[in-house]
């Protein structure tokens, strides 16, 4: 497992991108301001995340993805952990907006995120077609927060 910083043509990840969020121009608004990290499996891309700075202190994981052949191998939580050690010394808190479903918001608890707040009707106002994920339409952002700093 590797994790590299992507510096140009992030798009060129696009559909690792659109497991995360599934309408591009909702990617489009935070890639280039953000920054990108592929985790490589076997020289394979398998998982990636976008970062940005929201101001202080405040670090958001605006995308995380793990390539459903590579899933269940903690991948995921290994990027999480990345931005932790990485952006600790500049940064106090990380936080994530998902949709409200039980399995996403599971993985961020068990990663020590604690619940902040939500955005009610984020993917109603937002997404041009419903947005279903495990079996249920998303209406509100959630949101979850951990201090890293």
């Amino acid at each position: 497992m590797k994790i590299t910083r992507i510096t140009s043509n992030k798009k060129r990840y696009l559909d690792l991108l659109l497991l995360a969020d599934e309408q591009e121009g909702m990617i489009d608004r935070h890639l280039e301001r953000g920054d990108m990290y592929l985790l490589t499996c076997d020289g394979q891309p398998a998982a990636q995340c976008v970062v940005t700075a929201e101001g202080e202190g405040l670090l958001e994981l605006k995308s995380l993805s793990v390539e459903p052949r590579f899933q269940g191998r903690g991948f995921g939580k290994a990027l999480i952990s990345f931005i932790e050690r990485n952006y600790r010394s500049s940064h106090n808190a990380l936080q994530v907006g998902t949709g409200d479903v039980p399995s996403t918001v599971g993985l961020y608890k068990h990663c020590g995120f604690a619940l902040s707040h939500r955005v009610a009707n984020f993917f109603i106002d937002n997404y041009d077609h419903a947005i279903i994920e495990d079996g249920r339409q998303l209406i509100d952002m959630v949101y979850l927060q951990k201090r890293i700093g």
